[in-house]
């Protein structure tokens, strides 16, 4: 069987495993208070340049939802793509942790929405006027839902915007190392240098066994966050199992020697793709996800191969305005990972070319 359906489908990679056995040999503090947890916390303030304050979590619903009540209020708005992860696949956790406040969806092709539509959506909404929820936050993902990326432009003008209106910016980075390598950019570069206030930061798709990390660079919008995090169960009694996976993660720089090997593999497929007649690819592979169009029969034939991927909307508004897809037709969402190897993608290929 070959499952390319989720980044989420492989285990952890051997080296955070390994950790995690290390960090069960001896007591240690409790709470999110032991050494592993405070180590990773310094690692990730010399990655990203700065004094950060660092929680760890065991999901990446947990650490969006709790990233956006930090900043937002149950009367509050918070602003994303109308395809986003925090719209589509949070079961609501993202209104429930904020209490109430309101997701306001953006259309935009690709996953992602232009300043124009950013300030167009919060001009519905003015400042001080009671029967309207008040904006709060500018919420972006980096890598988006259809695989894309939003370049430093495209990241410091949407924050741009939500300075104007003094609120502040989410990313969510479930895949922040891939979208870091593609991009060329420093951690830095990719967020507070361009106007990101907090950051969702993703390791669990990437070779960690659970854990997320919400990182503030300006410690001040994470004073009651201890709360926060406690009160949403979330707050380990034995935190030195995520501090270990984390320093794990970031240590010998795993982390992008795993994302770096994910995108070649994505990248080899999707170039195979773009090769096969009938086979369109709607977005560019710019991370580790390849959606593909193809004839039914192909999609057909990679499922009797015991070849896995993920079933696509077929309706989905990020899609180009030309494009449409036919009842012969798939739309499939394919996802390689650290653990892919390159044999695999080849398989996938032989198969799709066969059909």
């Amino acid at each position: 069987m070959i499952n390319l359906a989720s980044d989420n489908v492989v285990g952890a990679s051997r080296e955070i495993l390994d950790a995690i056995a290390a960090a069960n040999t001896a007591p240690e503090a409790s709470y999110g208070t032991d050494r592993f947890s405070r180590e990773a916390e310094a690692r990730l303030g010399k990655i990203f340049e700065r004094e950060v304050k660092v929680f760890l979590v065991a999901t990446g619903t947990a650490a969006n939802a709790l990233a956006l009540s930090a900043f937002t209020p149950p009367w509050g708005a918070v602003f994303c793509h109308e395809e986003s992860h925090i719209a589509d696949d949070e079961c609501g956790a993202p209104e429930m942790y904020t209490a109430g406040a309101k997701l306001v969806g953006i259309r935009g092709e690709a996953g992602k929405y232009s300043t124009h539509d950013l300030e167009h959506a919060l001009k519905r909404f003015p400042r001080g006027v009671t029967k309207a929820v008040q904006p709060s936050l500018v919420s972006l993902s980096q890598v988006t839902e259809c695989g894309t990326l939003n370049s430093l432009d495209e990241i410091k003008a949407l924050a741009a915007v939500a300075k104007r209106y003094n609120i502040g910016v989410h990313m969510d980075g479930a895949r922040f190392a891939n979208a870091l390598l593609s991009l060329g950019c420093s951690p830095a570069e990719m967020t507070w240098k361009s106007g990101v206030d907090v950051l969702s930061f993703g390791a669990t798709k990437n070779g960690a066994l659970a854990c997320e990390a919400v990182i503030f660079f300006d410690p001040k919008h994470a004073k009651d966050f201890d709360f926060r995090r406690k009160r949403s169960g979330h707050t380990l009694s034995k935190g030195r199992l995520f501090g270990a996976q984390l320093l794990a993660y970031l240590e010998n720089d795993l982390w992008l020697a795993n994302a770096r090997h994910a995108n070649a593999m994505a990248k080899n497929l999707s170039e195979g793709f773009a090769k096969i007649t009938g086979f369109r690819l709607p977005w560019k592979t710019e991370a580790n996800q390849v959606f593909a169009i193809m004839p039914k029969r192909v999609s057909d034939a990679l499922s009797q191969a015991n070849i896995f991927a993920a079933p696509w909307y077929k309706e989905s508004i990020s899609l180009p305005r030309d494009e449409q897809i036919k009842e012969d037709e798939s739309f499939l969402r394919f996802v390689t990972s650290y653990a892919t190897k390159a044999e695999e993608i080849e398989m996938v290929l032989k198969t799709a070319r066969a059909a």
